[in-house]
């Protein structure tokens, strides 16, 4: 996978959790979670490198905080469309 991309689990149509996919190489896996701001669980591969992050609070995430935590890994800022679908809930 090249790209990142949000996935959004819901329930009574409301964001339950979130997972923002990471660009990620062939047979890339989790191997240590650490914990971020703001309910935020990212997901590093035996060698490091992030590959995933679990947004445990979607209804809490703000925008800022999300990209400060790209912005450290050394990812590019998410975009408000990309989290539309956990902002408008």
């Amino acid at each position: 996978m090249k790209e990142a991309y949000l996935e959004v689990t819901y329930r009574h149509g409301r964001p339950l959790v979130a997972y923002y996919y990471l660009p990620r190489r062939p047979g890339d896996r989790a191997q240590r979670t650490a914990r971020g701001p703001s309910g935020l669980l990212i997901d590093y591969t035996r060698g490091g490198r992030a590959i995933g992050i679990e947004i445990t609070w979607p209804s809490e995430l703000s925008q800022a905080a999300m990209n400060r935590v790209l912005r450290g890994l050394g990812k590019s800022p998410i975009k408000r469309v990309e989290l539309s679908p956990l902002l408008a809930a």
